[in-house]
């Protein structure tokens, strides 16, 4: 199997993966419907184990969907494995994005 670089982010010894998961493709609807939801548990532990340790999610991704499918597939011990970046401020409301920086 190959090995995923790491790399160093910041000057706090934080390490990831060189390669990170996007995760928008599994649940945003601008891309087509919903992916099944245990192929896609499945395809993040494949992920994981194959070396990636930085994840991509947002609240808009769904809204709240994609976050809810990644805390599913991180059960288990397979949180500790991995880091987790997202975006804030953005909404969807009434179909359309809405940029907040109140909350």
């Amino acid at each position: 199997m190959a090995t995923v670089r790491r790399i160093k982010l910041g000057s706090q010894g934080l390490e990831v993966s060189a390669q990170g998961f996007g995760c928008a493709g599994m649940s945003v609807l601008q891309y087509g419907p919903p992916k099944p939801e245990a192929e896609m548990i499945s395809l993040i532990h494949h992920a994981i184990n194959s070396g990636i340790t930085l994840f991509d999610t947002s609240e808009s991704y769904g809204p709240h969907s994609n976050e809810i499918l990644l805390g599913k597939a991180l059960k288990g011990g397979m949180r500790e494995r991995v880091e987790l970046a997202t975006k804030f401020g953005v909404s969807i409301v009434d179909g359309k994005m809405e940029i907040r920086a109140s909350d």
